[in-house]
């Protein structure tokens, strides 16, 4: 379970499918201060989130990397009550080695940057201004994170804008390619498809996908890279959500706010969103839903700061060893979720699922200790139990 978080959508590249596009006068341009970036965790945290994807348009006088490093560290030195960001993943344009190894000494769990289209005739088109435009620049950006030091990096297209059959092939080249290269393939795939938002017309794209194909896709994609999380905003509805989960889908979003502050206002604010969200159900109705089709909502990040990455992480996932950790971290996550955060009919489904997947735990240590932590979060102030 994870959430986005927007800090500024001043962005200087014409990117056709986008409203934050440098030519729309329309929408409302906002940067968080370092104090609205403070309510803003707080109210996240509030929710019960503990895992956040950080997006910013790119503008090098509005969000320089300084003010994104800022950012992070905010985020992270926030503790109210019991909560606590946990990981902060970040999805920023391509930019320097030199920057992706400040972004890594700040902790950053995974780099996320989608290619939008690997077709580079339609990426050059669709980009038609700003540093956005360098198809080589932008489709090299993963090798210098890498280069600069992280281990985890997401990749994406923005489904839609090009035949889908093109940018499978892309999508699974590029994974192949990083794997190659550096031993790693992706830790993440996003499958957004193209949406609606302020001046954006997605009618007005030749390559909309229709729900079947798009189910179709995300089963191959989990068929072809079966180690890697899959991920699905809220761009979609319950209804896609649902059907993508039977299909590969590992990653959600949950509440989600697409504008710059949006957390802190009560109504959602559609002035400053970068999409308009399908799914607008609160965190703890998508957790009560996700309980009752037999999934663990999961607010675990404790492989990141156990040092379980990039080549680490793999060679577990492919090997199938990582659900001795997942399984009872998902738990101990979701009975903090239940004790400090869950309405009473969730938490009557949380505890009743809990009880019934601890003992599901292989290891009989492992169970004994899961158990021991559990009762510890129940009936104390101690969190971030971890194994």
């Amino acid at each position: 379970m994870f959430a986005p978080l927007y800090l500024s959508n001043y962005c200087v590249n014409g990117c056709v499918y986008c409203p934050y596009h440098a030519k729309n006068k329309n929408i409302a341009r906002k940067k968080l201060t370092q104090e609205e970036i403070k309510n803003e965790v707080i109210a996240l945290q509030d929710m019960g989130h503990k895992r956040l994807a950080i997006e910013s348009g790119e503008d090098p006088i509005n969000s320089p990397i300084e003010y994104i490093l800022e950012s992070i560290k905010t985020i992270y030195s926030i503790k109210h009550k019991n909560g606590a960001i946990r990981r902060a993943n970040v999805n920023i344009a391509a930019t320097t080695v030199e920057n992706y190894k400040k972004l890594h000494e700040a902790g950053i769990g995974t780099y996320i940057l989608f290619q939008e289209t690997y077709n580079k005739e339609s990426y050059e088109s669709l980009h038609p201004t700003g540093p956005k435009h360098n198809y080589i620049y932008h489709t090299e950006a993963m090798d210098r994170a890498m280069e600069g030091g992280i281990d985890d990096v997401g990749l994406g297209v923005l489904f839609g804008l090009e035949s889908y059959r093109y940018e499978f092939a892309g999508l699974l080249m590029h994974g192949e390619h990083l794997e190659a290269t550096f031993g790693v393939g992706p830790h993440t795939i996003s499958v957004p498809r193209i949406k609606r938002a302020d001046d954006i017309d997605p009618d007005a794209f030749d390559n909309g996908l229709d729900d079947d194909t798009f189910e179709k896709i995300i089963a191959c994609i989990r068929i072809a890279v079966p180690y890697t999380g899959m991920i699905i905003s809220t761009r979609e509805s319950q209804e896609v959500r649902e059907r993508a989960l039977k299909v590969g889908i590992s990653q959600i979003s949950g509440a989600s706010r697409t504008s710059v502050g949006g957390y802190t206002e009560e109504i959602r604010p559609t002035d400053s969103e970068q999409f308009d969200v399908s799914d607008q159900r609160t965190l703890d109705e998508v957790v009560d839903w996700l309980m009752g089709m037999g999934h663990i909502p999961s607010f675990c990040t404790a492989c990141y700061r156990e040092g379980r990455t990039g080549d680490r992480f793999m060679s577990l996932c492919k090997s199938g060893q990582i659900i001795n950790c997942c399984h009872p971290n998902a738990l101990m996550t979701l009975s903090e979720y239940m004790t400090d955060y869950a309405s009473e009919e969730t938490k009557e489904h949380g505890m009743k699922m809990i009880k019934s997947e601890i003992e599901k735990v292989s290891n009989p240590k492992v169970k004994e200790r899961a158990i021991q932590y559990i009762n510890e979060i129940e009936t104390t102030n101690a969190r971030d139990f971890r194994f």
